[in-house]
């Protein structure tokens, strides 16, 4: 960075805007910035089939590949005009080499150089200034078009706009419940805008993919990241999980179920395969031990000779379990649950109150006020009583 540099971060589009005090603009890619960024695991390699072919990213988390028709050499973090449906568009290239093909397979998308769109040269200044005047737009944009949606009383938000590189083509972004009736609302759009409209409708994960955030585990979020296909998620995961039905802790930014609640729901399904269902307690000697607690991926119960109780309880494993209950169909009891080593509490602790943000200030006072105590004494001072 020079002395005289004004650094902007357009994290949207995962680029620096330099802008020197005697030089003209200068964007450079930033990949920390850019959102499903692929980790190119194939770099230095060549493979012919897909020298020409690059993935060019646009705003958010929308790409393309491309087929470099211009003659020209063009690499990674490059800036490319590229063939739109109408008139052109201006991106970045995020990606080029052998994995570009990976990616294509990924996406589904087939390796036949005439159906992919073109790249027609390298970004010239013209081009670079014109892309920035049309962003530029975008904000004022969306917030008049939410106006002119309001007062056509359609049941729609619109999200986010995002212009085309030459400034004569934008993309709505709305999110609606139903169908909606937009086709006044594009001749309005179309005459307060004089550009050409398209409307794409978007659910509240992918809205929460284009705006991003931080999740409550502290890092991105998982759909601003890498999440590109949206799979449906019940409560059925959160059952199978053990965890506590709480909308407010198992609803995501978006306000539906968190995606990372199907992450772990194969490892617990594939570990209470192995765990034996208990309906009736347990038949000892000594007494009925009745279940508590199950420990699903430690494959461990926990078991009580008090119903409902976690005063004494004893941890039995899976196939431990499924002994008993096999004697105990069979007419025959263990001796006892209680063993002679001490009951071992379960990793499991109660968070009920956590969440609670005075929670330490009653530590702190009685802190102050023991400090006070002892200062008064070390003084000569007589105590609260006269002592």
């Amino acid at each position: 960075m020079e002395p005289n540099e004004t650094i902007q971060y357009d994290c949207s589009r995962g680029c620096i805007i330099a802008s020197p005090d005697t030089q003209d603009q200068e964007i450079r890619y930033r990949p920390g910035c850019c959102k499903l960024q692929v980790y190119d695991y194939l770099k230095g390699i060549s493979q012919e089939q897909f020298n020409d072919i690059f993935e060019v990213r646009f705003k958010n988390t929308r790409k393309g590949f491309y087929i470099n028709t211009s003659g020209q050499s063009i690499k990674t973090g490059d800036l490319v005009v590229v063939e739109a449906a109408t008139g052109h568009d201006l991106g970045i290239v995020t990606l080029e080499g052998p994995i570009v093909g990976r990616q294509m397979q990924c996406k589904g998308v087939a390796p036949d150089k005439d159906g992919l769109k073109k790249i027609y040269r390298k970004a010239k200044p013209f081009d670079i200034e014109r892309w920035q005047e049309a962003i530029a737009r975008e904000q004022e944009t969306m917030i008049r078009a939410r106006v002119l949606a309001a007062n056509l009383g359609l049941e729609m938000k619109i999200g986010d706009v995002e212009f085309q590189g030459d400034g004569t083509k934008a993309i709505f972004y709305y999110i609606a419940d139903g169908r909606v009736d937009f086709r006044q609302l594009i001749k309005d759009f179309a005459e307060e805008f004089h550009i050409r409209v398209e409307m794409k409708q978007i659910g509240a994960r992918q809205e929460a993919g284009l705006i991003g955030g931080l999740g409550i585990c502290g890092r991105e979020l998982c759909c601003a990241n890498y999440i590109t296909e949206f799979k449906s998620i019940t409560t059925a995961a959160a059952r199978c999980q053990d965890l506590s039905l709480n909308p407010q802790k198992l609803a995501g930014q978006c306000g539906k179920l968190k995606c990372c609640l199907n992450y772990e729901v194969a490892a617990y399904m594939d570990a209470q395969s192995r765990i034996p269902k208990v309906s009736e307690p347990l038949e000892f000697e000594d007494g009925l031990a009745w279940l508590v607690k199950t420990d699903i991926l430690a494959e461990t119960l926990y078991f009580s000779y008090e119903k409902g109780s976690l005063a004494k309880i004893y941890p039995l494993s899976a196939h431990e379990v499924r002994e008993i209950i096999m004697m105990n169909r069979n007419g025959r009891k263990p001796e006892t649950l209680r063993r002679d080593e001490e009951v071992v509490s379960p990793e499991f602790v109660t968070a009920v109150g956590d969440d609670s943000i005075s929670r330490f200030d009653e530590a702190r006072r009685k802190r102050r006020r023991k400090g006070g105590r002892q200062k008064g004494f070390r003084s000569g001072q007589k105590g609260p009583k006269g002592e």
